[in-house]
């Protein structure tokens, strides 16, 4: 099946007629084709998104929430198909897709469609100067959406919607690796009445199609999630033309368990929070400090319990652990395990390549514990995005709050604790832009999300993302008044 842009409404090929190989990640076999789209491409995207950007920014706050609500609606009874599209293009199991991913999909244009009507402008008297100041939140133009393959809809949606609930038009970009989602939302905003040209989605390359949207001179801002390199190449090509820059890169989030946790839950959510997604979620715990007390016990426990996760078929119900998204990227989490001995690191589970029966050419792997001896090695200092997490024990909250942050990302931390002193000196001085205290991946679309150091600037949710896709402009009103307080008459 060959997928084309959207543009304007409509589906068109690209200009360039060059095309991308599409791979069903749990067989290993292309199955359609992509547009790779190049600067033509995009001119046409940004032409069609500055022309519907007039009418749109000026269409009430009301029917935009209406349009983007009928978009989230049709989603939901869209479920069964887009989950369907998002197992085969992700390689991730079909349950995940169905109840996490496409769920999420419609709720943040449910959230966004209801957070813009909630959005007020702020007011402020400047008392004994007589002047009144009011600050506009105005849309910014055409803004560009560039999403990665780890949680292809659900990541697209969470930049889109709020450019859109905020009035502005997309030039968006998914990634081509997983880009099947993105091409069956065209159709849903067509059939929600979204007018044309407001959304226009451009399939390719980031080298080629990513490069053409952030060089644009015309396109105001950037939302990126994906790789930490490629956060720094956009930085350095956008900032110098001072675009809004909104860049949510890597993590290698530590989850720190002391001996006073509830261990049962701790131990059940360690191994979501490890392996969920096949470990290719931004915010997995990929670095486990355990205190010393209960180290050993919880290394039996832990391996015994990713042994029992079931390895195979997205579409079987019963599998935990589907294909890695890509061949490319199965050989390069594999490269980290084949030389985890010289890191120092001892591989205690796993990290095998898995053949399935009847998908014996897809990117299967075993989920894989690692042993390390020193926070410092490649193991724990790199983000290997897989199913691959390491352990080490620690004696004292200095030590593990050291090791924590000892490391150039900071996007998400877990903690797990009863003692609410410790939970609150922690919390304060772990470098992470969100910690999780006896839970993990409990999201509240209202909260600012995003990380520091390395895992990137800026905040998407919430209203952070509505202020980061509007402009604001200060008014200043000077007044006159009497002695008693009424308009002095001329």
């Amino acid at each position: 099946m060959n997928i084309q842009n959207y543009i304007y409404g409509r589906f068109i090929d690209p200009v360039s007629n060059e095309w991308i190989d599409n791979y069903n990640p749990s067989v290993g076999q292309v199955y359609g084709q992509t547009p790779n789209s190049g600067k033509e491409d995009v001119e046409k995207a940004f032409q069609a998104a500055n022309k519907a950007f007039p009418s749109w920014s000026n269409t009430s706050i009301d029917e935009r929430s209406r349009i983007l609500l009928k978009i989230a609606q049709l989603i939901t009874e869209k479920q069964s198909e887009l989950a369907a599209a998002e197992s085969k293009d992700n390689g991730k199991p079909l349950a995940l897709a169905t109840a996490i991913d496409i769920p999420r999909a419609s709720a943040n244009f449910r959230f966004f469609a209801n957070a813009i009507t909630q959005f007020a402008s702020e007011a402020h008297e400047s008392v004994g100067m007589d002047a009144m100041n009011f600050t506009l939140r105005q849309p910014l133009g055409v803004v560009g959406c560039i999403s990665p393959w780890n949680l292809p809809l659900y990541l697209f949606t969470w930049k889109i919607a709020p450019a859109l609930a905020a009035g502005n038009c997309v030039v968006a970009k998914p990634s081509e690796v997983t880009p099947m989602t993105a091409f069956l939302l065209g159709e849903i905003c067509n059939r929600a009445g979204l007018p044309k040209g407001v959304l226009n989605i451009v399939h390719g390359l980031g080298t080629t199609t990513g490069q053409a949207i952030v060089a644009h001179p015309k396109i105001k801002a950037i939302s990126f999630t994906g790789g930490t390199q490629t956060g720094a190449h956009i930085a350095r090509v956008a900032a110098p033309m001072f675009k809004k820059l909104s860049l949510e890169l890597g993590g290698k989030n530590p989850n720190i368990i002391f001996s006073d946790c509830d261990y049962e839950n701790m131990l059940h959510t360690t191994v979501r929070s490890s392996f969920a997604n096949q470990g290719q979620i931004c915010l997995c715990g990929s670095r486990i400090f355990v205190e010393r007390g209960i180290y050993q016990r919880f290394k039996v426990d832990f391996v015994e319990a990713v042994s029992k996760l079931k390895i195979g078929d997205p579409a079987n119900p019963k599998t935990d652990i589907g294909a890695l998204v890509s061949d490319q990227h199965l050989k390069k989490v594999t490269s980290y395990i084949a030389n985890a001995h010289k890191y120092g690191g001892t591989v205690l589970f796993g990290g095998n390549n898995v053949q399935v029966e009847g998908l014996e050419h897809g990117y299967y792997l075993q989920p894989t514990i690692i042993e390390v001896q020193d926070n410092q090695c490649k193991l724990n200092q790199e983000e290997i995005f897989g199913p691959v997490v390491t352990i080490m024990p620690f004696d004292t909250e200095e030590e593990v709050l050291q090791m924590a942050n000892d490391i150039t990302y900071g996007l998400s931390a877990t903690l797990w604790t009863n003692n609410l002193n410790r939970t609150m000196q922690m919390v304060k001085q772990i470098q992470a832009g969100i910690v999780w205290i006896n839970t993990w991946l409990l999201r509240d679309l209202r909260t600012p999300f995003g990380g520091v150091k390395n895992s990137g600037v800026g905040r998407e949710g919430g209203f952070e993302a509505l202020r980061f896709f509007t402009e604001p402009k200060n008014i200043c009103i000077k007044y006159q008044t009497s002695e008693n307080g009424l308009t002095t008459k001329k």
